[in-house]
């Protein structure tokens, strides 16, 4: 899939309150959680992590990953600082994608069905773009990551202090499309010891 027009920023500047450590150094399958979701996004470019972490950063550094290590306090930080670092890469930028650095089983051909998705819609049409959580008999239920159009960078790069993107969501419900990930878990994230050991239960059992 070619998605040089959409760019994708990998949030990477939480405290990890919960987990008790930086959870996305933390061992899964052989390797720093983080490089699971570099890998499920690597078809993407530009990219960027963005991130308060200098292990993190060396991580990255060392895997030829761009990365930008920062200071400031607020989830708005992570998500203008980051797209603006591909906006300056590439001004004609369509669209981002932000995904959460602690999704393990977030895979490549579930990422790149998004973004396929997004791109196959006629450029005015290009709105929000969401990966939700399917189950049979259930219905679905939104997650990460997202991907917005164009028309909604703006925003994006002036959310008010300590907000994420789910506040330009919140605001345009009607333009939001839900893309089922193939397996439910890939929407989970590892914010505890206790998710991380069912995900890898998870993922040691059906490969996901």
């Amino acid at each position: 899939m070619k998605s040089e027009t959409v760019g994708a920023v990998i949030m990477a500047s939480g405290l990890a309150r919960r987990f008790g450590s930086n959870k996305l150094l933390a061992d899964f399958g052989g390797e720093p959680m983080l490089c699971r979701v570099l890998r499920a996004t690597e078809g993407i470019s530009p990219r960027i992590v963005v991130t308060r972490s200098e292990d993190v950063h060396r991580l990255c550094v060392s895997l030829g990953v761009p990365v930008l290590l920062h200071t400031l306090p607020h989830r708005s930080d992570t998500v203008r600082l980051g797209l603006d670092a591909l906006l300056r890469e590439m001004p004609s930028l369509c669209g981002c994608l932000f995904a959460p650095g602690d999704q393990p089983l977030l895979r490549r051909e579930t990422v790149d069905g998004l973004c396929g998705a997004f791109l196959e819609t006629p450029e005015k049409e290009r709105t929000i773009y969401r990966l939700a959580r399917k189950e049979a008999g259930a219905p679905a239920v939104p997650g990460s990551p997202v991907l917005f159009g164009r028309a909604y960078f703006d925003a994006l790069l002036h959310l008010p202090e300590g907000k994420g993107g789910g506040v330009v969501v919140r605001r345009h419900p009607e333009s939001v499309h839900l893309f089922a990930a193939a397996h439910p878990a890939e929407t989970e994230d590892a914010d505890t010891p206790e998710a991380l050991e069912r995900l890898l239960s998870i993922y040691f059992t059906l490969g996901v």
